[in-house]
């Protein structure tokens, strides 16, 4: 019963995935899809299929002040994709904001270099995106 986090952006998406026991979040992997669904997609049906996962979780990027934006609706219309595709699946989504902040804070910390930094900032950002999940299902 493993959950996927999702790190939705215009080029790239973060992917992270729990441990089969549900307790930790780890890093996937940043696909390069450029705005090509399909090519994501794709990538997202192996996943899903290598991990069993049970769950997605799709990050939603509202403004600071909670209102949606242009990015918030194309979001939702890849929401809408993935509830088409894995109508099997469970699908939820987590409110995103600072999640990327927050990755770059930690990739900051540890001195990570800039180019190394580009290639993982997303897939830290869907580990937060998971780990928000979790925590919030822990609470209740």
């Amino acid at each position: 019963m493993r959950i996927l986090g999702i790190d939705y952006g215009n080029s790239k998406v973060g992917l992270a995935v729990t441990d089969l026991l549900g307790i930790t979040a780890q890093g996937l992997e940043t696909v390069m899809y450029q705005g090509r669904d399909k090519v994501l997609l794709k990538r997202l049906d192996e996943i899903i299929e290598q991990y069993e996962i049970t769950t997605i979780v799709l990050g939603m990027p509202y403004n600071m002040n909670g209102t949606t934006s242009e990015r918030t609706e194309v979001t939702e219309k890849f929401l809408h994709k993935l509830k088409c595709k894995y109508n099997q699946l469970k699908i939820e989504t987590i409110d995103e904001r600072l999640t990327t902040v927050e990755a770059n804070k930690t990739l900051n910390f540890l001195d990570v270099n800039k180019n190394k930094k580009k290639a993982i900032e997303d897939t830290l950002a869907a580990v937060y995106i998971l780990e928000t999940y979790m925590n919030k299902n822990i609470d209740r």
